[in-house]
């Protein structure tokens, strides 16, 4: 008779702080048998902040996942615990793990977590915008139309809107918001829990020149949700769409322009002066 599978441990680790590491957290992974991790640096850092031996640590990374997923389910069938941490917060989450935990359900391979910092989470309760109901979309796409159309498609979602976003391109990021979902509150929180924590709130048009000339750290951002307009506020705005085409707008360029004004959806108010024709 086989040995009794391991268990997958998700760990959550400090997305900054080391002093936010849970003590329960520290005790699965000194337990562990197997630790995979994105950086064996980063990982070997926090281990010897917590005391515990780096023992057998395995490179977990976006680059080698699918690789290094069967090797970690033979050392969960052999019966070994097998801890998986990012480089910070949760992993499985815009981080390496999820197609483990896939293969793991699959076979019955007990799956657990030790809860911990999530940037996301942090970055919205300090945003000062509303936190009942967001969308966590992670990284957009680089690439500029593929960037463009999937902030198209959240542009009339009433939930808070939360990002991740690489320093590099934060700054191109916050104009092509601007662009699809109008002119919403919006914060850019950087270096969370660390020393050099800054969150800078504002509209989306004026958050570009508060940013430092060279941004550094990792970066969330959220936007506002779309503002709910009803048919009264939409004929409101209808008035100066018509009003910019009398003075030889586009009907496309007038709702661009005055849905950037208001902060509100240009589809939606394009759609709505089409109706008013």
């Amino acid at each position: 008779m086989g040995a009794m599978p391991g268990t997958l441990w998700l760990v959550g680790t400090p997305i900054g702080n080391l002093g936010d590491v849970s003590e329960r957290a520290a005790r699965t992974l000194e337990a562990a048998d197997v630790i995979a991790c994105e950086d064996p640096r980063r990982t070997r850092k926090l281990l010897s902040h917590l005391g515990v031996p780096a023992r057998r640590l395995v490179g977990f990374n976006e680059g080698n996942e699918r690789r290094q997923v069967p090797f970690l389910l033979d050392h969960l069938r052999a019966g070994r615990d097998v801890a998986v941490v990012s480089d910070a917060g949760m992993p499985g989450l815009s981080d390496p793990g999820y197609r483990l935990v896939v293969a793991c359900v699959a076979e019955d391979i007990a799956v657990d977590v030790v809860p911990g910092p999530s940037a996301a989470l942090a970055a919205l309760v300090i945003s000062g915008l509303p936190t009942a109901r967001f969308v966590f979309e992670g990284f957009l796409p680089r690439k500029e139309g593929e960037r463009r159309t999937r902030l198209a498609s959240l542009a009339d979602d009433p939930r808070t809107l939360v990002l991740f976003e690489s320093p590099r391109r934060v700054r191109d990021l916050l104009p092509a918001a601007l662009a699809a979902l109008g002119d919403r509150r919006a914060a850019v929180v950087r270096e969370l829990t660390k020393m050099h924590q800054e969150v800078l709130r504002g509209r989306l048009s004026e958050l570009p020149s508060r940013l430092a000339d060279e941004v550094l750290g990792e970066v969330v951002v959220v936007i506002e949700g779309a503002p709910q307009r009803n048919d009264a506020d939409l004929e409101a705005l209808g008035d100066r769409v018509e009003a910019l085409t009398a003075e030889g707008w586009s009907r496309k360029e007038a709702s661009a322009r005055v849905a950037e004004e208001a902060g509100v959806s240009r589809r939606e108010l394009y759609e709505a002066s089409l109706r008013r024709r």
